[in-house]
C-alpha cells in the first residue's frame, strides 16, 4: 500500500534553493521513530559508532549545487557495470545515457517504467551516514518516485517510506534525504545494513548515480 496523502505530498525539484524544504527531510521524524521502535529490543546500551564503516572512496558529486559534503557511491549506483546485488522488478533495467554533469557524468542510468522497482545492495551504515542523494528525471507529467530505506534486522527486512519525489524532465540532483541511520546505529556494534528502494509511480522515471553521505560535513 502506498503512503498516505500527507506522506505523498510532492516535492518539486528546482534549482531555486528557496524551495529547500525536502520531502525527505520533512518525514525524518516519523521514519526515525519507526526505526527506533524496530531496533529498540537490540539496542541494549550499544555505543553509537560515528566512524566510516566502509573503506569506499569518497567524492563531492554535488559540489556545483553548493553541497560540499563528501559522498560514497552505493555499490553499482552509477549503473555503468554489473548490477550484482541490485534487485530489479517490473521492467526496471539499465538505459543508455545518464546524467550529464561534471565531474560525475555517466553513460548509463536505470530506467523505471511505471510500477517498476529497484533496490540497491545493502551497505553498512551508522550514525555518521545520515543522508543520501541521487540524480533523476521523469518521463511524464504524472511521474514520481517513491523512495524507501530498507533495514536488515533479525526479523527480516523493514522498509520505511521516506516520501514521494516529483521530478522534472531534465536530469537534476534530488535534495538530501535522510536515512534514519542515527537510530539504526543503535544496533549492537553500532552499525546496521541499509538498502535504498526506488519505485516509479504514475509514469516512467530514470535514476542515476546514487550516493550516501557518510559524514555530512
Amino acid at each position: 500500500m502506498f503512503p498516505s496523502r500527507a506522506l505523498r505530498t510532492l516535492t518539486r525539484l528546482s534549482p531555486l534553493r528557496s524551495r529547500s524544504a525536502s520531502l525527505g527531510l520533512a518525514v525524518l521524524a516519523p521514519a526515525s521513530l519507526l526505526v527506533s521502535l524496530c531496533f529498540a529490543g537490540s539496542a541494549q546500551a550499544a555505543l553509537i559508532s560515528t566512524g566510516a564503516c566502509s573503506d569506499a572512496s569518497l567524492s563531492q558529486p554535488f559540489l556545483q549545487w553548493g553541497d560540499t559534503s563528501s559522498y560514497e557511491l552505493v555499490p553499482g549506483g552509477d549503473f555503468e557495470g554489473s548490477l550484482s546485488g541490485w534487485s530489479l522488478s517490473g521492467g526496471a533495467q539499465p538505459l543508455a545515457g545518464g546524467e550529464p554533469y561534471e565531474p560525475v557524468g555517466s553513460a548509463r542510468s536505470l530506467a523505471l517504467p511505471a510500477g517498476a522497482s529497484a533496490q540497491s545492495p545493502f551497505v553498512c551504515v551508522n550514525a555518521s551516514y545520515p543522508s543520501f542523494r541521487f540524480f533523476a528525471r521523469d518521463r511524464g507529467l504524472t511521474s514520481t518516485v517513491l523512495v524507501q530505506v530498507v533495514y536488515a534486522t533479525a526479523l527480516g527486512q523493514v522498509a520505511l517510506p521516506l516520501g514521494v519525489v516529483a521530478l522534472s524532465g531534465a536530469w537534476e540532483p534530488t535534495l538530501p534525504m535522510l536515512t534514519g541511520s542515527l537510530a539504526g546505529g543503535l544496533l549492537s556494534g553500532g552499525t546496521a545494513q541499509l538498502a535504498l528502494r526506488f519505485t516509479a509511480l504514475g509514469g516512467s522515471s530514470d535514476i542515476d548515480d546514487v550516493y550516501v553521505d557518510p559524514r555530512m560535513k
